[in-house]
């Protein structure tokens, strides 16, 4: 028996429960990295919504098989079409090859999927390793009269699928010509979109491939209704993506992909909301966005992320600041520090048959299985650790069972395998590292690195963090 499972589909607009397709199973499809740059945090707060959806369904019981593609080929800088195509532009501007580019990029989204627990995607497809699903899914569209060529590109025509725009809820009276793309005279409708382009933006373009339609490249979005159907089948329980997505991308992902088949692609469609800088929304387009690893460099735990972002609804947009991850670093050493002592006065004990146990875990489970609201799954975790009358040991195990969704490595505390437990540090070093901060907050920096230097003699190392600084033994 499953638990009755409530999520929030894009495509109704309302919370629906969750029915699978298959009993016990469910294929889930999230749009992976465009791999011409580094992802930066709010696409990651994308990935962490859906790592998080995923691990739900396994503590429901169910089978889920993930599906994330890599697009390693012809995402252009405007969605519908336009501008330059993003992993040329990056090879030409880093002077290496695309294939280069496409490896760099995708080995640094995996360092950053493994640093925030982030577990892997069950089949990870290359678009460049699909370009025969990708033509074949094309010659079904010719087939099926949605497809016209004009200067030797492919087009969908959004004219003879009549529910086109039904995911962004758009009326296609009112999609007037340069709205909300710029205007391609080869096109019958401004928002057709290309299949197929031969006709390339750069004179030496890497990456081609022989097709019936000429020699060329595929368009972006009919790279993920490809490589989704392969591994997922033609009807599947679950789509994911960030929720710029909804009104170009997955528009025309549904209308290429049920102009194919002919009936349903997808049952449930889910969105995860934008993480918002000072300046508004994160983009690479802009030039300006934070990533991971700048988030380490400037002294944060990468797990701290994960609990910033946990302590936010998915639907909900978050705004980002240095000072509120602060406050998430804060906490989580906190949490850390409380289950450190947790773990170590649970031992020997053994556990309880506790109804207290019992009603914070469906307390959890209520608050994951509606919508995921995060939230207060981490509200009732604090709740549990700082219950005075529950015996450590039943905390251990709603730990360990809780942290499986979670994710923020809990577990290796309760068992012993904890990479920031705490060091005892001579009182020495932390009256060394006092007068460094002090000499830093008058400007002597000459003063500053002396200390500095006088510690590592000593055996430790010293590194400034948002907080004032942090101390580990060499």
């Amino acid at each position: 028996m499953y638990p009755k499972i409530m999520l929030y589909n894009t495509l109704t607009r309302s919370v629906d429960e969750f029915v699978p397709i298959t009993e016990g199973k469910v294929g889930m499809y999230t749009c992976g990295p465009t791999v011409y740059n580094y992802a930066h945090i709010g696409n990651l707060r994308t990935f962490i919504f859906e790592d998080v959806l995923k691990k739900m369904f396994k503590r429901a019981g169910y089978e889920v098989c993930h599906v994330m593609n890599i697009t390693d080929v012809g995402h252009l800088s405007d969605d519908a079409d336009s501008g330059e195509d993003k992993m040329e532009k990056a090879a030409q501007k880093e002077k290496k090859s695309v294939w280069d580019i496409a490896k760099f990029y995708t080995d640094a989204f995996f360092k950053d999927e493994e640093e925030l627990n982030i577990q892997k995607a069950d089949y990870i497809p290359r678009a460049t390793d699909h370009i025969n699903e990708i033509l074949a899914l094309i010659k079904r569209l010719e087939d099926n009269g949605y497809t016209y060529t004009a200067n030797g590109n492919v087009y969908f025509s959004i004219d003879k699928f009549p529910t086109y725009g039904e995911l962004a809820q758009l009326d296609k009276q009112k999609l007037n010509a340069g709205e909300r793309v710029e205007i391609d005279e080869n096109k019958k409708n401004p928002h057709d979109f290309v299949l197929w382009f031969t006709k390339s933006k750069f004179k030496n373009q890497s990456m081609l491939w022989p097709s019936p339609y000429g020699t060329g490249y595929p368009g972006w979005h009919i790279e993920c209704s490809a490589m989704s159907m392969k591994y997922l089948g033609e009807h599947f329980d679950i789509h994911c993506g960030g929720i710029d997505a909804i009104p170009v991308h997955h528009t025309n992902e549904i209308a290429q992909s049920e102009g194919a088949t002919g009936h349903k692609w997808v049952n449930c469609w889910m969105h995860g909301e934008f993480l918002l800088s000072e300046k508004g929304k994160m983009s690479k387009s802009s030039g300006t966005f934070l990533t991971l690893g700048v988030l380490k460099d400037n002294g944060f735990d990468p797990l701290a992320y994960r609990y910033f972002v946990l302590g936010c609804h998915y639907r909900k947009q978050l705004q980002f600041s240095y000072e509120a991850l602060s406050g998430a670093q804060n906490a989580l050493n906190r949490l850390r520090s409380a289950v450190r002592e947790i773990a170590k006065n649970a031992q020997g004990q053994t556990q309880s048959d506790s109804k207290a146990l019992e009603a914070y875990t469906n307390e959890f489970n209520a608050a994951l299985y509606s919508d995921m609201n995060m939230p207060v799954c981490l509200a009732v975790l604090q709740k549990v650790v700082k219950d005075k009358t529950l015996p450590d040991v039943d905390k251990c195990a709603f730990i360990r069972d809780t942290d499986r969704v979670l994710s923020l490595s809990l577990t290796d505390i309760l068992d012993g395998k904890d990479k920031q437990e705490a060091q005892i540090i001579p009182d020495e070093i932390k009256d060394l590292a006092e007068k460094r901060l002090d000499a830093k907050k008058q400007k002597d920096y000459q003063q500053a690195d002396s200390i500095r230097n006088k510690i590592l003699s000593l055996g430790y190392s010293i590194k400034d963090t948002p907080q004032g600084y942090e101390i580990n033994k060499l």
